[in-house]
């Protein structure tokens, strides 16, 4: 199943998210941890030094072999160079398993160590001096966008990630692909404002959102909270000694966080287990096709000089059951 943790800056999503992650590798759960965050601290949530989270591989540094891999034998993709991150896969197009060794992974993600497993982990990138005042950090995110139109995963099996900040994801397709999305909400007229915002883009697209309300301190938190965001209010999180004690560098093993703390991760677990039932492949690929021609007529043709139009395959749809290694053309 595909996560998405949201927010406004400083909400607690990489904390909530990084917990999240943490509660499903104690379970023995595959999971690809993904930090498509601008500020990326993801890895640092997960325990990695500044040094290891610093050296880790960036995705949009390695969009080119991203692009080449996914592209495969996809006839309608006669090159790299036309993919855009929007490009969806097709008959010929090679897929990604959140459990499989490929390339992409191998260049991109590197295995953290968690009590009871581990997981991948990949990041965006941060900016770079190169990219001030020429880019936007949309481009970087577009490797995210790439690989999750090119993944499939089943119901034991987790990609979650840890978004951009704010509403930014609306400016592609991104938010519509995941099977449950959990906005992080702390009890503030600043903390429900994203809410409303996430909500009023996301209903038009049938994307499944519960709130986490956090730094919740007590009833007068939780009554705000419930008469900002009603029933979509999943679960409240307070305070953590346990996160305390691993932002300062003195980690704990994870069965020592607090209970109520783990009874809110297993209500999300439940929540995020419920969806899977409701996931609708044709559903998905279509919106991903949805946001690939806005996308190709707005910029995405004239920067590549090709009608992007013609990548979309019309008889295809993403489906779980697809040959794990490739799409192959019919």
């Amino acid at each position: 199943m595909k996560i998405a943790f949201v927010g406004k800056g400083g909400s607690g999503k990489t904390t909530l998210s990084s917990l999240f992650i943490r509660h499903l590798a104690a379970d023995g759960t595959p999971v690809v941890a993904m930090d498509a965050d601008i500020n990326q601290h993801l890895g640092a949530a997960l325990g990695l030094t500044e040094a290891q989270a610093a050296a880790l591989p960036a995705m949009g540094a390695n969009l080119p072999l991203i692009k080449e891999y996914l592209r495969g034998s996809n006839p309608r993709i006669p090159s790299a160079d036309t993919m855009i991150k929007t490009t969806p896969p097709g008959a010929g197009s090679r897929l990604l398993r959140v459990t499989e060794d490929n390339p992409v992974y191998d260049a991109c993600a590197r295995p953290v160590a968690l009590d009871g497993g581990g997981v991948r982990l990949l990041v965006t990138g941060p900016f770079t001096e190169a990219d001030l005042g020429v880019a936007c950090y949309h481009s970087k995110v577009g490797a995210v966008e790439l690989c999750l139109n090119h993944l499939v995963d089943g119901r034991e099996e987790f990609v979650v990630v840890d978004m951009t900040a704010g509403s930014d994801s609306f400016a592609s397709g991104l938010f519509t692909r995941f099977d449950m999305t959990f906005l992080v909400a702390e009890p503030t007229r600043k903390g429900v404002a994203v809410y409303r915002q996430y909500r009023e883009y996301a209903q038009d697209f049938g994307v499944p959102l519960k709130v986490v309300g956090n730094k919740v301190q007590g009833p007068d938190d939780l009554a705000f909270l419930r008469n900002e965001v009603g029933d979509d209010l999943l679960v409240t999180v307070g305070h953590s000694e346990w996160v305390r004690a691993m932002e300062k560098g003195r980690p704990r093993p994870f069965a020592e966080l607090e209970d109520a703390n783990r009874r809110a991760l297993r209500t999300l677990r439940e929540t995020a287990d419920a969806a899977y039932g409701r996931r609708d492949w044709e559903r998905y690929t279509r919106q991903m096709v949805h946001f690939h021609l806005r996308n190709a007529e707005s910029w995405g043709n004239a920067r590549t000089g090709a009608d992007l139009a013609a990548q979309v395959d019309p008889g295809f749809v993403l489906d779980e059951r697809l040959p794990a290694s490739a799409a192959q053309p019919a």
